[in-house]
């Protein structure tokens, strides 16, 4: 990718860069299952240097991303099973589903704590395809 073309949008969420830039990592460590370091991130984009904590407590709100997307986790699972194998009253496949559901939730929290921190950092931070001659603003109190 050539320095002047515009990354596109959800694959930088999905790799998880800077919304700035879209090219700098937003963690230290592409591995989120090493769960000790599951939220090691820079102050600053190394690409950009645009902050990634815009205020104290500005996480908080990633707890409502990290639902809305473990919701459309189960719900795809369960149209997903509910196409392919199907759900009947007579026998265990809705528990089973319940089951596979709950163990896919389980396995792939980190890697959705991360995601959401991504998309909701990309609400209030817009691409700059400028970013590297434009100034960021100071934050006015």
């Amino acid at each position: 990718m050539s320095q002047s073309s515009k990354p596109n949008y959800f694959w930088s969420m999905l790799t998880m860069k800077c919304p700035r830039c879209r090219r700098g990592p937003m963690f230290k460590n592409n591995n989120p299952w090493r769960l000790k370091k599951v939220f090691d991130m820079p102050q600053t984009c190394p690409e950009c240097k645009q902050p990634f904590e815009l205020e104290p407590g500005f996480w908080y709100g990633t707890a409502y991303v990290s639902y809305a997307l473990s919701v459309a986790l189960s719900v795809t699972t369960f149209v997903a099973w509910f196409v392919l194998i199907g759900m009947s009253t007579r026998d265990n496949r809705f528990f089973i589903w319940l089951g596979t559901n709950i163990f896919l939730l389980i396995f792939l929290q980190p890697w959705l704590m991360r995601l959401s921190r991504v998309i909701y950092l990309y609400f209030f931070v817009k691409y700059d395809p400028g970013y590297k001659s434009n100034q960021l603003e100071e934050i006015k109190q």
